[in-house]
């Protein structure tokens, strides 16, 4: 039944979930037309502001993120406690938001209708796959606690007239330390994509320069995380 394979296909993809971008990658290329007009960069700015947007609603959810919930598993979903406060007070899966946010601000960039529209049904199906698992887990795993939550709570769709403050205190460090990979993946795929589009219309490598800037300055916070964790594992072992 399909009640029956959501979840069975959910746990395929939530395996995988790193991934989609490069599967979105090639709907890009296809976008691309060499008689289309350059988009100002304020335009491109705009678009880089909604994909950050979507990394900062991560860095919240996760920064505030009690103990024991928001598990980072990567073969199946992982909970010991559940978490019904905060960001999750008025949706349930506010990471998927955020991804979708980030999704959607990089296919802006194309200055396209269609692949925008395309990248939000795609993150739709995909998510709704995803969490289909996930809930599938978690009504196993806290029953009725489970049922009454998501009865009052949408699902991708925020509700901010039921918002309950967490009460657990922002820790940024943490935050820091898990969402800067996503920074860099962020500046690195607006620097990709910017080249292919500005090389598609010049028909000649074309590398903006200010967009080359913006990769250096979202890859620097992923290095100084990457060297602290090593030195860390160096001073253990001494």
């Amino acid at each position: 039944m399909i009640v029956d394979e959501l979840p069975a296909t959910g746990d395929l993809l939530f395996r995988w979930r790193s991934y989609l971008p490069l599967v979105l990658l090639p709907l890009f290329v296809l976008s691309l037309r060499d008689d289309r007009p350059p988009a100002p960069f304020s335009f491109e700015l705009f678009c880089f502001a909604i994909a950050l947007s979507g990394l900062c609603v991560r860095a919240i959810v996760i920064g505030a993120a009690p103990p024991g919930t928001s598990a980072r598993g990567t073969t199946q979903p992982t909970a010991d406690r559940l978490n019904t406060l905060g960001a999750y007070s008025i949706v349930r899966h506010p990471l998927y938001l955020a991804n979708t946010l980030i999704w959607l601000g990089c296919a802006l960039l194309s200055g396209t209708w269609y692949l925008p529209v395309i990248v939000a049904l795609v993150s739709f199906i995909y998510h709704e796959r995803i969490a289909a698992r996930e809930e599938a887990f978690l009504l196993q795993r806290f029953g009725d606690r489970f049922r009454a939550w998501a009865a009052g709570v949408p699902a991708l769709i925020p509700s901010f007239s039921s918002y309950r403050p967490s009460g657990v205190r922002f820790q940024p460090w943490k935050a820091f330390m898990q969402e800067s990979h996503g920074l860099a993946a962020i500046g690195t795929a607006f620097l990709v994509l910017d080249t292919l589009e500005d090389s598609a219309r010049l028909h000649r490598l074309a590398v903006d320069q200010r967009w080359a800037w913006v990769f250096v300055a979202t890859l620097v916070p992923l290095v100084f995380v990457v060297v602290s964790k090593q030195s860390t594992r160096r001073m253990a072992k001494l």
